[in-house]
């Protein structure tokens, strides 16, 4: 069973392959499935910022490709010294799959809870 050391490890592991040439600001994601499969991503940035692709949405993509629907937690890492966030629209993808997910971050801690960052998502019933 992979441990939340492992889960934070491998999205630390995968920020040297982050394309970030305009902001400098790298992020690492790695999903666990609900099988215990670990599916990373980084950001992808591109001069287009708007065309940019977050490195939790590029993880979770990469998993639902391969055919996995459920997930238990999702670690995010990056270059600052500060815990860094799903941003909004990763935070909606990821409820699509799994509100209750649990978000563990470097430099922090404390264990989070996709819903209890997300109070007011949209949902099917929305």
């Amino acid at each position: 069973m992979t441990t939340k050391t492992q889960l934070l490890d491998a999205s630390i592991n995968v920020l040297k392959n982050s394309y970030c040439p305009y902001s400098q600001f790298m992020v690492g994601a790695a999903l666990l499935t609900t099988d215990d499969i670990i599916f990373s991503g980084c950001n992808v940035e591109n001069v287009s910022f708007g065309l940019s692709m977050c490195a939790e949405r590029i993880a979770l993509f990469k998993a639902i490709s391969e055919g996995y629907q459920k997930f238990d937690a999702i670690a995010i890492a990056s270059n600052t010294d500060k815990p860094i966030f799903p941003c909004g629209a990763c935070r909606q993808v990821l409820f699509e799959f799994s509100p209750r997910l649990k978000i563990f971050t470097n430099y922090d801690k404390k264990d989070y809870v996709l819903v209890d960052l997300l109070p007011y998502s949209f949902d099917s019933i929305n």
